[in-house]
Order: structure tokens, then sequence, then C-alpha cells
């Protein structure tokens, strides 16, 4: 089995410009963990997934802990809604994964992709063609849903 007998090719995808609120926009509506992030030629720039948006409004601050509980709770919840707000006009380039991108080709056997997977714990890996442009997505749904009409049921 090769890798474009199961990759998506409708890719959604982010530019590296736009903001983290049209990206989160993107995965909500496409109920989505991640995307790649390409150029105006198709080609792969990055990734970026739900974890890298948690990770950036992640308030790492230290926390200075008073006597009042209750004050303790109200500033939390502040500072996270302001940390939030300020981040969702940062552009996806700036928290998106450049290094150690792992990509597969179309005529990759379907064993690259688990190997990848199942090595570096990707939730979904780019399909790049020779020409060096994205022309499909392959997730972990994807494999389970293979292995599950393909394998299992036979």
């Amino acid at each position: 089995m090769k890798v474009r007998d199961l990759m998506i090719t409708d890719v959604i995808y982010a530019k590296k410009d736009d903001t983290v609120r049209e990206l989160l926009k993107k995965l909500v509506k496409h109920k989505i963990g991640g995307v790649p992030v390409l150029d105006n030629e198709h080609k792969l720039l990055g990734m970026v997934s739900d974890g890298d948006v948690v990770r950036a409004v992640a308030n790492n601050k230290q926390q200075t802990t008073f006597d009042f509980y209750s004050m303790i709770i109200r500033l939390e919840k502040t500072e996270l809604k302001t940390s939030v707000k300020q981040k969702m006009d940062w552009p996806v380039d700036k928290m998106m994964t450049r290094r150690k991108i792992y990509y597969v080709n179309p005529d990759d056997n379907f064993e690259e992709v688990l190997n990848i997977l199942s090595k570096h714990h990707f939730k979904k890996i780019p399909v790049i063609n020779q020409a060096g442009r994205v022309v499909g997505v392959i997730s972990r749904g994807d494999v389970i849903r293979f292995i599950s009409q393909q394998i299992i049921e036979d």
C-alpha cells in the first residue's frame, strides 16, 4: 500500500502570516489538531498544532502567593485571559515548528508512515511531491481508519 492510496488531498493549511485567531478558526471549523504552514507555491515552511497554540498562550510566569485564596484565583484568570488576547494577533510564523519536520512522498510505502508516526508521536505528516509541493497529509486517524477497514475487517 502506498501513501497516495490513503492520504488526504484536500489540504487545510496556514500561511506564515496568518494570525493565531485565523488558525484557531480553521482548527475548530475542520475539527483538526494541526496544519502544515505553506508558502505561496505550496512549499512546506513548517507545521503548527493545537499544542503549539497551547504552549504559546500558557502563562509561564511565576505566581506570587497571597494569603487570600480568592485573590489568587482572580489574578490567575486575569493573567491567562490577558495572555490569550495578546497572542491572538501573533503570526503563525512565531509559533510554528520549523525543525525536525518529517514528511513522506506519495509513492512511499504505508510502513514508512507507521514508522514516523510511532517513533516521533506526530499527529499528522505532510505528503510532498517531487517538485517540493505539499499535495496531501496523512494523520493518525487516517492510519487507524485504514487499519480498521482494510486489515481488521478482512
